[in-house]
This record gives structure tokens, C-alpha cells and sequence, in this order.
């Protein structure tokens, strides 16, 4: 099958020929492969991501309608796949204050969790200082004051996105200032 060109693949895959759509990710796992890892920069990531293209694209290569070339639909594809791996890290990457605190107290006496709190609040407050103006401001409303975004949008004059943004990147800052001290 390897004389065959994309096209013809491409029909007999669609035909059901699982040989045809074998051939096609034979042709361009590699190619797929670099792509992602280039994005992902994780082989284990990587090798995840080249096998959801190609469960992807087996679900889809019924609509493809040949308007470009094979691989570019699968690079298309593949990118795709690739920033939902990123954004899905990113998620994770952000740490959770309150989760950080409760992790560090978990298991302790009274007496000691009382001296980690104290060192964690001082923790949090070096933290919050070390944040830009902007972030610093909009965490202390939201965190301390329990404002809504919308509260604070108003307040700063500023759109409700850019205020979750601020406190998103702020909760990241500390979050990692905190894993670092308790390192």
C-alpha cells in the first residue's frame, strides 16, 4: 500500500478498510509525533497527544472533503489537540491557596498548627507583596475582602475579564511562592 496515494487511502478507509487507515497513520505518526512534541515538549504528553489525533482524525476522515492535502488536515488536527494538552496543563499548574494551606496543617498538633498558620500567613503576606500593583489590588478584594469580580470591576474601572485574569495570575503567583518556601 505504500504506492498509494492519500486519496485512495482515504476511500478504502472509508470503505472500512482498516489496513488503508493503518497505512495513513504508519505515513504520518512520526510527522505528527515532532509536531505535538515540539508544542507539548513532553515525550510521555507527546505520545498521548499522536494517539488522540489519530482516534480524532479516524472519527472525522469521513468529512474530510480534500480541500487541502491529507497532512495538513492532520496537522490541524494535531495542533488542536496539542493546546487542549496545554491549556489541560495549565489548569493543573495552577495551585489552589486554600489547598496549599490545608496540605501544610493537615496532621498536625494544635499547638504547632497554630506556629504554621502564623509562618503561612506571613508566607502570604510576602507573597501578596511581591505581586504587581495591579494583581496585589484585585487579590486583596476578591481574597480578603470577598468582593464579586463584578464588585471589583467597578471599583478599578477595568472589564470583568481583565479582573479574572489579574486574580487567576495572582493565585498562580502565590501558589508557586508558597511551594518554593515550603521546598
Amino acid at each position: 500500500m505504500q504506492n498509494v496515494d492519500d486519496q485512495e487511502l482515504i476511500n478504502r478507509a472509508n470503505a472500512g478498510d482498516d489496513r488503508a487507515f493503518s497505512e495513513i497513520v504508519n505515513r504520518y505518526e512520526k510527522k505528527v509525533f515532532f509536531v505535538v512534541k515540539r508544542m507539548l515538549n513532553d515525550d510521555d504528553d507527546s505520545t498521548d497527544a499522536t494517539q488522540e489525533v489519530f482516534i480524532k482524525l479516524h472519527d472525522s476522515l469521513r468529512r474530510f472533503r480534500g480541500d487541502a492535502n491529507l497532512y495538513t488536515y492532520i496537522y490541524r488536527i494535531a495542533t488542536n489537540v496539542a493546546i487542549g494538552y496545554l491549556r489541560k496543563r495549565k489548569v493543573r499548574a495552577v495551585v489552589r491557596l486554600d489547598e496549599v494551606i490545608s496540605n501544610m496543617l493537615t496532621g498536625t498538633s494544635e499547638p504547632q498548627r497554630e506556629a504554621d498558620q502564623e509562618e503561612l500567613r506571613k508566607l502570604v503576606s510576602q507573597a501578596v507583596a511581591a505581586l504587581p500593583v495591579q494583581q496585589k489590588q484585585v487579590f486583596i478584594l476578591r481574597f480578603y475582602e470577598e468582593l464579586s469580580y463584578e464588585e471589583i470591576s467597578q471599583i478599578m474601572h477595568r472589564s470583568l475579564g481583565a479582573m479574572k485574569a489579574n486574580y487567576f495570575h495572582a493565585m498562580k503567583k502565590i501558589g508557586e511562592y508558597l511551594k518554593n518556601a515550603m521546598r
